[in-house]
């Protein structure tokens, strides 16, 4: 059932073919169509992985082309049931080592490494075959899970949420690449839109999984992914590569040795993906942001020698990033000529401006859910998931219009100052006594705004740059997204421990002071105590107290991306070929 709805969407949808027809592998060519296929491969400058999939483009079918937007498509079902379970476990998984507090600070590790690592990933998508770096990213995320799976202690838990996260951020961002590679420019939106739709299906069925999990054993939560995720990788793998066999046979696609030795080749490839400004920039992001969400549980607070140690360091390490970016490293970890484009540079700053805004408020959104309103676990995560189901049924919409259009910048000016309004209904309508059904509505309206915003993004930078800069362009804007969202949760981590436990032990009748760190640290031990108890409701008033800040921080943030959507030129997709061959 879900292959034929999926064959009969990507009919609906359109597969432009600007050669060749039929669902049948194309025969092999003849002189003339073999040196005319050579003409319209890439020029001598493309890099390798880009040649590559353009020659395998030119030479597919439409079965091929429909069985890779199938493979797609279960990937991303994958990622966002595993996301959408695993999300409403994590304040249970780290209430479990009574660190509840520590949720921001490992998003922040683990966007920190997800921001560092992304352009490294864009280099092997480049310099090898696309196929070949999504399946180590897909070997990187299943470890990842049963490192999460089998964890005993958090620190055990934070490198497994680094490799994890790492791992599934860089999958899907490889699949977002491989879209862009295998769908024009104006059909570009709806081909995101797409691949993105299982999120349709998985935002209520992850919330009733994690709840199931909870009952039993939370560890199945990751370890049944762990075994389904390479079953799953696996044929896309295998069949991206018997497409470039097929490219190379008929002639699409010519090898040429590189002549290096083996010591040539490592340093070759350690200039290629910049290992030294890899570390300075992960390093940095991490040390810099970790002091506003552990500056509260040092005994010396921000006088803390070890806080300010951090803080010193980060900074000096995010500075020589940019010195050693600039005036040293051969090939730059962001490429200059990306960055003086004001399409790119609005798109970057609008994206950073949306993930610091939205992770403000949003990372402990579900455990207020359940602490104020008593919902259990599969409710709050269906709360929590109108974001996922709206977003992604919405986009189908929005990239429908771009096609129709050809523009995409007028979708940004429209759903920007939107998102800032429906944000700020938060502030009035996220305090104790209001309906869920508010609650609901404004998480209705974010979701519709704020859809628009993330496809218009990726639209935008990917139409102001050359097929040969694709997967560069998106790793910068996934950049900026991990950088935005570690600075959302670093502001998130400093509201919460410098406002819940002031809150709490002011809140808390006189006989429930003395537990008040203990209350702090669980959920569990919040939840135990009953609605309509005078701890409840100390602890309900200190969680709203909380949340307003958060809230008002974010809503002030956004305000910025005014300004950033006026950088992004009205660009007409439709005159733009950025890719060739068969074509989504």
């Amino acid at each position: 059932m879900i292959f034929r709805t999926l064959r009969n969407l990507a009919r609906l949808c359109g597969i432009d073919a600007t050669r060749g027809s039929g669902d049948k592998s194309p025969p092999p060519p003849t002189e003339a169509e073999l040196d005319q296929s050579i003409m319209e491969l890439p020029a001598k400058g493309a890099q390798g992985g880009v040649k590559a999939i353009e020659a395998v483009t030119l030479s597919w079918s439409k079965k091929s082309l429909r069985m890779v937007y199938v493979c797609m498509w279960l990937i991303y079902f994958v990622n966002a049931f595993q996301s959408s379970t695993t999300s409403n476990l994590t304040a249970y998984v780290v209430s479990g080592f009574d660190q509840h507090s520590l949720i921001p600070v490992i998003s922040i590790v683990s966007n920190a490494m997800c921001a560092a690592c992304t352009m490294p990933v864009a280099k092997i998508l480049n310099l090898f075959d696309r196929s070949k770096g999504f399946l180590a990213m897909a070997i990187l995320a299943t470890i990842g899970l049963i490192l999460m799976a089998t964890c005993s202690n958090i620190a055990i838990y934070c490198a497994a949420q680094v490799f994890y996260n790492v791992g599934f951020t860089s999958l899907i961002y490889t699949i977002d690449v491989m879209t862009a590679d295998t769908s024009t420019l104006s059909h570009r939106g709806l081909a995101f839109a797409v691949t993105s739709s299982p999120y349709i299906i998985t935002a209520f069925a992850g919330p009733a999984a994690a709840e199931k999990f909870h009952a039993n054993n939370w560890r199945w939560a990751f370890g049944c992914w762990a075994i389904l995720l390479p079953l799953v990788a696996l044929p896309l793998f295998i069949i991206m590569q018997r497409e470039l066999k097929h490219a190379k046979k008929y002639g699409r696609l010519r090898e040429n040795s590189s002549g290096r030795t083996f010591m040539q080749s490592v340093c070759f490839y350690v200039i290629e993906f910049d290992l030294l400004g890899v570390f300075l920039l992960a390093g940095g992001l991490v040390l810099f942001l970790l002091p506003f969400s552990l500056a509260e549980s040092m005994g010396d607070s921000w006088r803390s020698p070890s806080i300010i140690a951090m803080l010193v360091i980060g900074f000096s390490m995010l500075i020589a990033f940019g010195l050693v970016e600039r005036f040293v490293a051969p090939k730059p970890f962001l490429p200059c000529n990306l960055l003086v484009s004001r399409t790119v540079i609005g798109a970057c700053l609008l994206d950073i401006t949306y993930q610091v805004a939205y992770y403000c408020w949003n990372s402990y959104f579900p455990s207020y859910l359940q602490v104020v309103y008593g919902l259990d676990i599969a409710t709050a995560g269906y709360i929590g998931g109108i974001f996922d189901i709206v977003s992604a049924t919405w986009l189908l919409a929005a990239g429908w219009l771009m096609k129709r259009t050809g523009r995409f910048r007028w979708l940004l000016q429209v759903s920007v100052p939107l998102y800032i309004l429906f944000v700020g209904l938060l502030i009035h309508f996220r305090q104790p006594g209001t309906s869920i059904g508010f609650i609901a509505m404004c998480e209705v309206l974010i979701a519709l705004a704020g859809g628009t915003i993330i496809i218009g993004e990726q639209v935008a930078v990917m139409a102001a740059s050359e097929h040969n800069d694709v997967a560069a362009v998106l790793a910068l804007l996934s950049l900026f997204g991990n950088v935005g969202g570690a600075v959302g949760n670093s502001i998130s981590g400093a509201i919460w421990t410098n406002t819940l436990p002031y809150a709490l032990q002011k809140q808390l009748p006189e006989e429930a002071k003395a537990g008040w760190q203990e209350i702090y640290d669980s959920l569990d031990v919040q939840l135990s105590y009953p609605i309509g108890s005078e701890v409840r409701a100390a602890i309900i008033e200190a969680y709203a107290q909380a949340q307003t800040c958060m809230i008002v921080a974010g809503t002030v943030i956004m305000a910025l991306a005014l300004a950033w959507v006026m950088l992004i030129k009205n660009i007409k997709l439709n005159e733009i070929q950025q890719t060739k061959g068969l074509l989504f």
